[in-house]
C-alpha cells in the first residue's frame, strides 16, 4: 500500500484508513471471507486452467477493488489481464477526475461476473460533491499465468466509459446551454433522453456562441475529437448560455414515448416547408444516435425517390395502367411480391404504390435507359449525399452508381442504398413541397454554416402525383391501418427492409400530415406498418 496507508480486517469488512493520498474508507463484503492482501498467489507452482472458481472470483475482485479504493493503481492494474492499459485510467481516477474518497459496496457474484455501486466524492478547487454510480467487473483465467484476474474493460471504472476515453474533472470545455425548442421551451436530458447525445454536442459546438459561462464538471473525454465530452457530474453550473433549436417539445416529447414500444426503433421529424428538424428519438435513447448517424438499406420507404425518377422520365403516370406480376428478373436477379401477390394488368401505378408492388418498378428498369438514373435523381433533387450541416453529426444518405441487378435492387430501397430516419423524413418532405430543404437542428443564422442544396426542384406536376399517391397509401393502402388515427392532410410509404443474417425484417415507414413529416425504423420489426407506423403516427399526431 502506498503512503503508509492501512487496512483492517473486521469480520469480513475491510476498512482502508488512507494516509498521505487522502483517499477516504473502502468497504467490500465479499461471503464473510478474511483473507486479506493483495496479489491473489497460488500455494502451487502449476499454471491453473479452466475457468475461475468461485472462491477465486471472490477474492480477485476484493483485492482489485480494495486496491482500486486505496488508490494503488499499480497494484489494481497488476490484478488485470492487460496492466499496462489499466492503470493509467485507474491512476486517473484520482489525478484526472480527482476522486478523494471512494466507497465500494460488492453485490453477490453471479457467475464470474461481479456487480458494485460505487459512492464517491469528487473535489475540485474548492468545490465538492458526491458522486455514485454502479459498473461490474468479469473475473478470468489469466492465459499465460493461470491467475485468476479481473477482464479489462474501460467500464469496470465507470459504464459509460470506452476504449481510448479518460474521465477528467475541472472547468468544462465549453459554456453550459440551455436548449429551448421552436417556441422557447426548455429542453433537457432528464425529459426528453434521446437529446442526451444531441445536447452534448451542441453545448460543445455552440456553448461559447450561446452567451454562457463554463461551471466545473467531471466528464468523459472521448477518444475521437469530433465526438462531445459526456459530462457525468456538475460539482458547480455555469451560467448556461440561452440556445435555441428547430425542436419541437411536444413531438419530441411524443416520439420519445413512441420508440420505447421497441427496442432498435428510431424515428425523426421534418418540417416540409423549412427542413427544420422537429424530433429525433432512439431506443436505446443514449449512446449512438442511430436516427441521423444509422446506416441501412431502408426498403420500399424509397419508392418515393424511384417513383418520382419514373413520373420525372415521362415513363409513368399515378393513373396509368402499370404491370405487377408476382415476379421480375432483371440481369438475372429475380425480385419477388411479398407472399408472391400480383395485381390485374388494368392496375394504375398508384395501385401499384400503395401496395408496394416490387415487381412493377423492377420491369420498368430497362425503359430509364441508364443505370445511374435513381442515384442522379437522389442527389440532384432530394440532396442525398451532399454533406448537410445539420449542427451536430448526421449521415447524409447514400445511393451509389450501380450496374445490373444491383441497380435493380436500389429501386426498392435494397442493394448498397444506405439510409437512416432522417434521410427517409427528409426524402418524404421533399416529396411533400417539390423541393429539397436541407435538415436542420439549430437555425443556420447560428453559425453561418454553409446548406447543402439540391440542383433542381420537381415539377408541380409530378409533386402532385407522388403526394396523392402517398395519400393514396395512407387511406387503402398498406399504410391505412397506422396512419387512421393521424389527421389533416396526410400520406405515407411502408417499407420492410432485408438483411442478411436477421430472420425478420427491419419495419420501416414514413409519412405526412399537412406540414409535418416524419420517418422511423425498428429493428427485425417485421411489416413497415407494423412497427416502425404506430411510431410515426404518434409523432404526427402530435405535431400535425
Amino acid at each position: 500500500m502506498r503512503s503508509g496507508a492501512k487496512v483492517a480486517v473486521v469480520g469480513g469488512v475491510f476498512v482502508l484508513v488512507a494516509g498521505g493520498l487522502g483517499y477516504g474508507v473502502y468497504e467490500v463484503v465479499l461471503g464473510g471471507s478474511e483473507s486479506g492482501g493483495l496479489g491473489n498467489t497460488s500455494e502451487s507452482s502449476e499454471v491453473k486452467t479452466g475457468p475461475p472458481g468461485k472462491e477465486e472470483i471472490e477474492e480477485t475482485a476484493k483485492d482489485f477493488l480494495e486496491a482500486w479504493a486505496s488508490g494503488d493503481a499499480s497494484a489494481a492494474a497488476l490484478l488485470t489481464n492487460n496492466e499496462s492499459v489499466a492503470e493509467p485510467l485507474l491512476a486517473g481516477y484520482a489525478d484526472g477526475a480527482h476522486v478523494t474518497k471512494a466507497v465500494i459496496t460488492p453485490g453477490a457474484a453471479v457467475g464470474t461476473k461481479v456487480p458494485y455501486t460505487v459512492k464517491a466524492t469528487v473535489s475540485y478547487d474548492g468545490k465538492t460533491k458526491p458522486w455514485s454510480y454502479s459498473s461490474e467487473l468479469t473475473v478470468v483465467r489469466g492465459l499465460t499465468t493461470g491467475k485468476a484476474l479481473v477482464d479489462w474493460q474501460p467500464a469496470v471504472i465507470h459504464p459509460q466509459l470506452t476504449e481510448g476515453a479518460s474521465l477528467k474533472t475541472g472547468e468544462s470545455s465549453s459554456a453550459a446551454i440551455e436548449a429551448v425548442d421552436h417556441n422557447g421551451k426548455v429542453l433537457d436530458k432528464e425529459t426528453y433522453p434521446s437529446l442526451g447525445p444531441i445536447l452534448d454536442t451542441l453545448r460543445e459546438k455552440y456553448g461559447d456562441k450561446a452567451g454562457g459561462s463554463p461551471g466545473i464538471e467531471t466528464w468523459i473525454d472521448p477518444a475521437d475529437e469530433q465526438l462531445p465530452d459526456t459530462t457525468l457530474l456538475t460539482l458547480a453550473k455555469g451560467r448556461p448560455g440561452r440556445l435555441q433549436t428547430t425542436l419541437d417539445a411536444g413531438a419530441q416529447a411524443a416520439a420519445e414515448k413512441a420508440v420505447t414500444q421497441f427496442s432498435g426503433a428510431s424515428v425523426v421529424a421534418v418540417k416540409p416547408s423549412t427542413g427544420s428538424i422537429r424530433a429525433v428519438a432512439n431506443n436505446p435513447a443514449t449512446g449512438f444516435n442511430a436516427a441521423m448517424q444509422g446506416k441501412q438499406a431502408p426498403g420500399s420507404t424509397l419508392k418515393i425517390m424511384t417513383a418520382a425518377m419514373l413520373l420525372e422520365k415521362g415513363l409513368v403516370t399515378a393513373g396509368g395502367a402499370t404491370e405487377c406480376p408476382k415476379k421480375a428478373t432483371w440481369q438475372g436477379r429475380t425480385f419477388h411480391n411479398l407472399k408472391n401477390f400480383e395485381l390485374p394488368a388494368s392496375s394504375s401505378f398508384t395501385t401499384s404504390f400503395a401496395r408496394s408492388c416490387n415487381t412493377a418498378f423492377i420491369k420498368l428498369i430497362d425503359d430509364t435507359k441508364d443505370d445511374a438514373a435513381l442515384a442522379k435523381e437522389a442527389r440532384d433533387v432530394f440532396g442525398i449525399g451532399l454533406n448537410w450541416q445539420t449542427g451536430v453529426v448526421s449521415y447524409d444518405g447514400s445511393v451509389p452508381e450501380e450496374t445490373g441487378g444491383e441497380a435493380a435492387a436500389q429501386y426498392i430501397g435494397q442493394g448498397t442504398v444506405q439510409m437512416n430516419a432522417l434521410n427517409i423524413a427528409s426524402i418524404t418532405a421533399t416529396a411533400r413541397t417539390g423541393t429539397f430543404h436541407q435538415p436542420v437542428i439549430v437555425p443556420q443564422s447560428l453559425d453561418d454554416r454553409q446548406l447543402a442544396t439540391a440542383s433542381r426542384s420537381l415539377s408541380q406536376n409530378v409533386t402532385g402525383q407522388l403526394n396523392d399517391m402517398m395519400r393514396a397509401t395512407a387511406s387503402w393502402g398498406t399504410g391505412k391501418a397506422a396512419m387512421a388515427s393521424v389527421g389533416g392532410d396526410k400520406g405515407a410509404k411502408t417499407g420492410s427492409a432485408e438483411v442478411d443474417g436477421q430472420g425478420t425484417s427491419n419495419s420501416w415507414f414514413t409519412g405526412f400530415s399537412n406540414d409535418l413529416a416524419a420517418a422511423a425504423v425498428v429493428q427485425s420489426g417485421g411489416h413497415g406498418g407494423d412497427a416502425a407506423g404506430p411510431v410515426v403516427a404518434a409523432v404526427l399526431r402530435a405535431g400535425s
